[in-house]
């Protein structure tokens, strides 16, 4: 059983650095069916960075913010590219919400 995509496609020569963007909800699991084509290739886990990527945005709870993954020797940095809603949704102090069960919500100051 093969951790990469592809049968026999070796990992990413050691030393190079791999960018990748992805979008995901503060706070919850991304996808880890829709991370597995961006970091199997590079011999990652998708599971274990889904869960890294929900640690890390915390703070974001219910905000879609982007993630900057830093793939650098089969290891990851994680880092949360907050956009400007997300930032002024958070600067608001609002509580916590379900994205779910509630929609359209005004938010005052």
């Amino acid at each position: 059983q093969s951790l990469y995509l592809f049968e026999g496609m070796p990992p990413p020569p050691a030393g190079e650095t791999k960018i990748i963007y992805l979008r995901a909800f503060g706070g919850e699991a991304a996808g880890a069916s829709s991370l597995a084509p961006k970091v199997g290739p590079l011999g990652l886990s998708a599971k274990k960075i889904a869960d890294d990527v929900a640690k890390a945005t915390g703070d974001y709870k219910g905000l879609r913010v982007t993630v900057k993954l830093t793939v650098l020797n089969r290891q990851a940095q994680i880092e949360v590219v907050p956009s400007a809603a997300a930032l002024i949704i958070k600067a608001l102090n609002e509580p916590a919400r379900d994205r779910k069960k509630e929609k359209n919500i005004k938010h005052d100051g």
